[in-house]
C-alpha cells in the first residue's frame, strides 16, 4: 500500500491576540505561515526547528515549524530523504514568502529551536540535526543568518513580528504537561512513515 505524500500546511490556526492586540497565527509541527500584514506568529519548540524569514523592505515576512525524518545512517550525505525533506520544508516558505512580494535576494532569516527534549527517540540528537540542517541551508541559499538561539534542553516559545522582524523568546523551563513532546513525536513518526509529495530539487 502507497503511503500519501507528506506536504506542508498552511497553518490553519488563526485568532485575535489581545496581549499583543493583533491578528495571529499559531503554527504547529509541519505548518507555515507568510503574510504580507501586521501579523503576530506564534509557535512552541522542542526538538524541531523554526526558520522567521522576511524581505526587510517589503515587510513580508513568514515562520515555519519543521523535523527532519528519521531515515537511518544518512548524516552529511546532501541527497538523503531528511535533507530533501529539510529543504522542501524551507522551499514551501520562501515561495510562498516571493509569491506575495518579497525578493529572495533580500531575504534574512532568525532561527529557533533544536532542543534535547526528544532524548532516547532516535539514535542520534535529532535537534541538533534540526539545528545543524537549518544553519547549513541558509548558508548554501545565501540567506543572512540575522539571529538564532538554537539547541539547549528546554522547549521555546517563540512570538514573531514578520512586519518589524521583532522576535520575543521565551524558555519553557517548567513544563507541566508533555504536549510539546507528544505533539512532535506524532509529527517525527507521521514523516517516517510518509513520502515527500512532489519532487523536491535541491539546487
Amino acid at each position: 500500500m502507497t503511503q500519501p505524500g507528506y506536504e506542508e500546511v498552511l497553518a490553519p490556526n488563526q485568532y485575535f491576540d489581545r496581549n499583543f492586540d493583533k491578528e495571529a497565527a499559531k503554527i504547529l509541527p509541519g505548518e507555515y505561515y507568510a503574510t504580507g500584514r501586521d501579523m503576530l506568529l506564534v509557535t512552541v519548540l522542542g526538538s524541531c526547528v523554526s526558520a522567521c524569514i522576511r524581505d526587510p523592505v517589503s515587510g513580508i515576512g513568514g515562520m515555519n515549524h519543521f523535523m527532519l525524518p528519521e531515515s537511518g545512517n544518512e548524516r552529511g550525505d546532501p541527497l538523503s530523504n531528511s535533507a530533501r525533506y529539510g529543504g522542501y520544508a524551507m522551499e514551501v516558505l520562501i515561495n510562498q514568502l516571493v509569491k506575495l512580494g518579497a525578493s529572495r535576494a533580500r531575504l534574512e532569516a532568525k532561527v529557533f529551536g533544536g532542543a534535547a527534549v526528544l532524548r532516547g527517540f532516535t539514535t542520534v540528537n535529532v535537534g541538533e540535526r534540526n539545528s545543524d540542517f537549518v544553519i547549513d541551508y541558509l548558508r548554501m541559499e545565501k540567506i543572512r543568518l540575522v539571529a538564532h538561539d538554537l539547541l539547549g534542553f528546554h522547549p521555546r516559545k517563540v512570538y514573531y513580528f514578520p512586519t518589524t522582524g521583532r522576535i520575543l523568546v521565551k524558555k519553557l523551563k517548567s513544563v507541566h504537561n508533555n504536549t510539546i513532546i507528544e505533539r512532535e513525536r506524532e509529527y517525527g513518526s507521521r514523516l517516517s512513515t510518509s513520502r515527500i509529495a512532489g519532487e523536491v530539487e535541491l539546487f
